[in-house]
């Protein structure tokens, strides 16, 4: 199919930017990468009025660190993240994940931002959002805001995000000494969509189990250090409270046996 019609603009500035927004508010997509939005418009789930294209402006494409946070601007793309030489140090769990993402080709056009605005349940930036308490920063015409993650995903493909606003930036604490980071998901073929995928965050009084692909958006559960067989039921009780779904690429009782092995055999690594 091909996109119903509407009017493009590319802004080469933030400001430009924020005025369409202003003028047009909830009849503008945001174009950056397009490897979200592009299917989206060819089988018409969106038809704006205005295709805003924010992917020529250069004071939103950076990568660096601000106080004890990794702050990613709305055009720099997952390829600029993952070629960060800094990226195994300061984000470990986002050093692991990103090679998931996908294949190279999605990953030099997709933008960071663009796939924390989609919020597709099974993808894997928003998970590492949410599991390492990031947050979100939304800037309209008129003013700035910061939003956490776990508030700014609020189901499938639904965010806090505003008529008239754009993610300026997405934030995500640096790792703390001592803190072990781990990740792994199950897929069709490596670069689909995760059936689930699971990150592990373990110190030496707690551990954090954060899912994605089962739930509408990514959850997390904390424990105290807890023996096997007490983390084993942990686990299993965890995987039940995210009302796991059979679709056509898994049953929900495959998901919850994924969630359990995964997550067990994740903590235990980094234990150990």
């Amino acid at each position: 199919m091909k996109p119903a019609g509407f009017d493009y603009v590319c802004a080469e500035t933030l400001d430009e930017a924020l005025k369409v927004l202003g003028q047009y508010g909830e009849e503008v997509r945001i174009l950056a990468g397009g490897q979200s939005l592009m299917p989206m418009l060819n089988i018409r789930l969106a038809q704006p009025a205005v295709l805003l294209d924010i992917s020529r402006c250069q004071e939103l494409d950076y990568v660096r660190t601000e106080g004890n946070e990794l702050v990613v601007g709305a055009a720099a793309t997952q390829a600029k993240l993952e070629q960060w030489p800094e990226l195994s140090q300061y984000a470990p769990l986002l050093y692991q994940v990103l090679p998931f993402i996908s294949h190279f080709q999605i990953r030099n056009h997709g933008t960071v931002c663009g796939s924390i605005a989609h919020a597709d349940p099974s993808a894997e930036l928003p998970l590492c959002l949410v599991a390492l308490k990031g947050s979100v920063v939304l800037r309209s015409a008129s003013s700035q805001r910061v939003v956490e993650a776990d508030a700014f995903f609020q189901g499938m493909l639904t965010t806090a995000l505003q008529p008239g606003e754009i993610i300026q930036e997405v934030r995500f604490p640096l790792a703390r000494p001592g803190i072990q980071y781990a990740f792994d998901e199950v897929s069709m073929r490596h670069g689909d969509f995760a059936l689930v995928a699971i990150a592990a965050i373990v110190d030496s009084a707690h551990v954090e189990l954060t899912v994605g692909g089962v739930a509408d958006r990514p959850r997390t559960a904390r424990w105290s250090r807890l023996a096997s067989e007490e983390l084993e039921l942990a686990i299993n009780d965890f995987a039940w409270s995210l009302n796991a779904q059979s679709d056509t690429h898994a049953s929900a009782h495959y998901r919850r046996h994924l969630v359990r092995q995964l997550g067990r055999t994740l903590i235990e690594g980094a234990m150990a």
